[in-house]
């Protein structure tokens, strides 16, 4: 498996519909509001991220994933004008831009000839209808929409609800893409089953990480570490075949600090997600500790898909402790590039502590996490170890093998180069404090 241009992308995921506080369904003439968009890309670069994330931006009956024309922008987004300003103004911050390609359903008023389509809907959903993915016509119409807006500027897709589509077409469909736009990246929505099967056989470069997504907080709710252990193993198996996108939220699941049913452990489910291997991606307003809650109706995903502000100043105060803490963690995540391939194994495990040990041979990173109403010790040497990131409310430890009830720390160690001295000096970053813990 080689390395890809995308395996040190941070992506900010988008909901654009939701973003701008568009009509519930299509409506004319064209509204010109992807440039609100514009007004967020220094505050995400600022955040730490390299990419946009973009869910659908195409024309469609309402919520976007019922697509009527691949290559219209939705108007009650703006235009053809308004996305290549869009693309420019990422591109110019060095953010890469992925498009949401919804390609196995399509809305009911789409217009194609009768061979596009199957006799059945999509997960019951009256007006979505499933396209015949055995045609070669429905084929060559994917590979044209993906080469048709790779070549105005896009630099992948994410491939909306790849597990319902069979994994040859896939294949067959990236072959001929691939052909032309060899540096495009593509990953698939895949919620259930085998996720290396499915991304050998489809040929995606990545697949969606529902697996240590539940993990990650539902340990945190149960108090119960011995799932996030298992759940990592399996992860850790994973890389043997492709480096899964890694998620604590995004346009389809209850917010992350909704979710968690201590608003104190917000900080160890975004610790764990930045410690460990894969393609990480941030569901805007999570950085701001958003909440929302996901409902099993119509209308149910309105909560976690929000209109945004005009501009970043605009935002309520009480969020921007959770996005600092972001930064420190994306900070430490970028300068310790190395973890996007990491094997993380478990040095220390309680119920309710784990000691998360992620390396690659050289380097080194541990994350403490303790979830109880008292210190916890772990029993570790971190001689040669340097405290890169902490909660913001906290003072950095005397001794960091102790870690505060409900509290969390993230420490590396790396090869020392060549004639280098063993300071014990504390260091200045980006990220905040760093101190190396003492040898003694």
């Amino acid at each position: 498996m080689q390395p890809s241009r995308a395996d040190h992308a941070i992506w900010w995921h988008a909901y654009p519909l939701g973003f701008v506080g568009a009509e519930a369904t299509a409506q004319e003439p064209v509204r010109h509001r992807l440039g609100q968009l514009e007004n967020w890309l220094d505050y995400v670069v600022e955040l730490g991220c390299s990419g946009l994330l973009l869910g659908p931006v195409f024309a469609a009956e309402t919520h976007g994933y019922d697509t009527v024309d691949y290559f219209r922008i939705d108007p009650r987004l703006g235009d053809d004008e308004d996305f290549d300003r869009l693309i420019e103004a990422a591109h110019g911050r060095g953010l890469r831009v992925l498009l949401d390609g919804v390609f196995n359903h399509v809305g009911r008023s789409f217009q194609a000839p009768p061979e596009f389509f199957q006799t059945k809907v999509f997960e019951g959903h009256e007006h979505l209808v499933v396209l015949n993915h055995d045609e070669p016509a429905v084929a060559q119409y994917v590979v044209d929409v993906m080469c048709h807006w790779l070549a105005r500027g896009v630099d992948g897709w994410r491939l909306d609800a790849a597990y319902a589509v069979p994994a040859g077409f896939w294949r067959g469909v990236l072959e001929q893409v691939r052909a032309q736009y060899p540096e495009a990246w593509f990953f698939g929505e895949v919620i259930h089953g085998d996720y290396a099967g499915y991304a050998e056989e489809s040929g995606l470069d990545s697949i969606t990480q529902y697996e240590l997504w539940k993990a990650i907080w539902s340990s945190l709710n149960d108090g119960n570490f011995f799932e996030l252990e298992y759940a990592l193993k399996r992860h850790d198996d994973l890389l043997d075949t492709f480096v899964p996108q890694t998620f604590v939220g995004n346009h389809d699941v209850t917010r992350i600090a909704t979710q968690l049913e201590d608003e104190r452990h917000l900080g160890h489910a975004f610790a764990i997600l930045f410690a460990v291997a894969g393609i990480p991606s941030i569901y805007y307003g999570d950085e701001q500790a958003f909440r929302g809650l996901k409902e099993d109706r119509e209308g149910g995903d309105d909560a976690i898909r929000p209109a945004f502000p005009a501009t970043p100043a605009d935002l309520a105060p009480d969020g921007w402790p959770t996005y600092r803490l972001h930064q420190r963690l994306i900070s430490v995540r970028r300068r310790n590039a190395w973890l996007v391939r990491a094997r993380t194994t478990v040095d220390h495990l309680t119920n309710q502590a784990i000691a998360l040990h992620s390396h690659d041979g050289e380097n080194h990173l541990l994350v403490l996490l303790n979830l109880a109403d008292e210190p916890h010790h772990f029993p570790l040497d971190l001689t040669g170890y340097t405290l890169e990131a902490h909660p913001e409310n906290t003072p950095p430890p005397t001794d960091p093998t102790v870690v505060p009830p409900h509290n969390w720390y993230v420490l590396t160690s790396h090869p020392a180069p060549p004639g280098s001295g063993d300071s014990a000096a504390t260091l200045d970053s980006t990220a905040g404090e760093r101190r190396r813990v003492a040898d003694s």
